[in-house]
């Protein structure tokens, strides 16, 4: 071991590893932990560089700038929110909106909806509490985290529905919390029309979703 790692004496127990930090690169530009645990407060310090910061229970993680065809199906899922929105179901805001979790915990989803009758969460420079359906898009540094522990983050902190898409495989898994977490996921096939509880008279055709 290099000069460093952490090591045991006899007897003694080292921690588990902290689920949010990677230290080996997963294909592209890394998501780079920082192992001091902080808070929201730190986050707004810290310089505006057009990454993505966040801040899951403690731990920094920067993650680089999506994809071309990444973003084209976050504006593609915002046509849908929007018409939730229009449809006066509650209100969409894109991504790197500071989600406030707890003060240790900040996210900053692609796409999230607020739905109506909790709009009093939605601040000026950040939405304080969970939002009712948050949306994830699968890239190559970001897989790990939001099929892993992402999950059961957004479960244990109150958001009611997460879709998680992915890009490669053209499928998205829908998560609904059912007691304090979420049931198994549910995949719409190809043909089908992806709906949601919070606006159920508003759906768009998966192949839409992923269409260029």
């Amino acid at each position: 071991m290099g000069q460093g790692a952490d090591t045991a004496r006899p007897g003694q127990r080292l921690p588990p590893p902290r689920p949010w930090c990677r230290t080996r690169q997963e294909g592209g530009e890394p998501t780079v932990p920082i192992p001091t645990r902080r808070t929201y407060e730190d986050l707004r310090e810290m310089p505006d560089d057009g990454r993505r910061c966040e801040l899951p229970e403690g731990d920094l993680a920067v993650s680089p700038t999506p994809k071309i065809g990444d973003q084209r199906i976050v504006l593609n899922l915002t046509d849908l929110l929007r018409q939730a929105e229009k449809a006066g179901h509650g209100v969409a805001l894109p991504a790197l909106s500071n989600v406030v979790l707890a003060a240790d915990t900040v996210v900053q989803p692609d796409l999230l909806f607020v739905a109506r009758e909790r709009l009093g969460i939605l601040h000026e420079n950040n939405v304080q509490d969970p939002p009712d359906l948050v949306v994830e898009v699968l890239s190559e540094t970001s897989r790990w985290r939001d099929l892993g522990p992402k999950p059961r983050l957004y479960a244990r902190h109150g958001v009611r529905c997460y879709w998680a898409a992915d890009p490669d495989k053209q499928v998205i898994r829908v998560y609904t919390r059912v007691g304090d977490g979420y049931g198994e996921p549910a995949f719409p096939h190809a043909g089908d029309a992806l709906t949601c509880p919070l606006f159920p008279s508003v759906s768009m055709a998966l192949a839409d979703v992923f269409a260029a």
